[in-house]
């Protein structure tokens, strides 16, 4: 059989299994918050491998988007703004004064196209043995008033604590997403204080998974930010594409 015919069967099948199980009664689903699942709860629910393979993130890191002097300059008052400040920056903090003037110079608000940035977007996907929910930190998704397709995800964090890790929590976000749109590729990035990791989520079968991490970008290096712009300016102008 075909394999994107059986995937697609084997979904139809849960579905209906939830359905089933919904009506009879069994609410008792567990219920797994982005915020706060951990890698062993993702490898419960999942089977997902990390791969170490570089060479992935090529077509995304090498492009070539050239940044004009203004981009380059902004970003280093960006950089001597937030000097010294970073590491002692609570979560919202990090947000207000580091995180969204970057996207906001991105700009992710393609009203022609129908797309647009949300901040704290609630989300959930469930199946009739699970339940993932929660709020996602950020997200470029289809739809102006409401999200209706997510494109991209970055999850930001301070530090890592206890229920503090940012990776799986992105990594629930982008396997949500991928079965939401029925995808098999995503991609996302997270943020521990000043240094950023891009990732991509491949889907191989049911509830099957392999993902890829980037190096670390250090947004308080000017080589590093630039970097870390044009990286999101690809995924702005990859969104684009996608949508024509």
């Amino acid at each position: 059989m075909n394999s994107e015919i059986e995937l697609k069967l084997l979904k139809e099948i849960e579905d209906l299994k939830k359905q089933v199980a919904i009506l009879m009664g069994k609410d008792e689903i567990p219920t797994y918050q982005y915020s706060k699942i951990r890698d062993a709860e993702l490898k419960k629910l999942f089977e997902i491998e990390k791969k170490l393979n570089p060479l992935i993130f090529n077509s995304w890191f090498n492009n070539d988007i050239h940044l004009t002097e203004d981009i380059v300059r902004y970003l280093q008052q960006l950089i001597e703004q937030n000097s010294g400040l970073i590491e002692d920056y609570n979560e919202e903090d990090l947000k207000v004064y580091h995180i969204i003037p970057l996207l906001n110079k991105i700009n992710f608000m393609l009203r022609d196209k129908g797309i647009r940035g949300f901040y704290e977007l609630p989300m959930s996907y469930a199946t009739d043995k699970f339940i993932l929910n929660g709020t996602v930190d950020f997200v470029v998704s289809q739809g102006l008033v409401e999200s209706k397709k997510p494109y991209f995800f970055i999850q930001e964090f301070k530090r890592s604590e206890d229920y503090g890790n940012p990776r799986p929590q992105l990594l629930a976000e982008l396997i949500s997403a991928v079965e939401l749109n029925d995808w098999k590729f995503i991609k996302g990035a997270y943020i521990i204080g000043g240094n950023w990791h891009f990732a991509i989520l491949e889907k191989l079968g049911l509830h099957k998974y392999q993902y890829f991490i980037s190096q670390n970008f250090d947004s308080t290096k000017i080589e590093d930010l630039k970097s870390i712009y044009k990286n999101l300016l690809f995924v702005k102008n990859e969104i684009i594409t996608m949508t024509e």
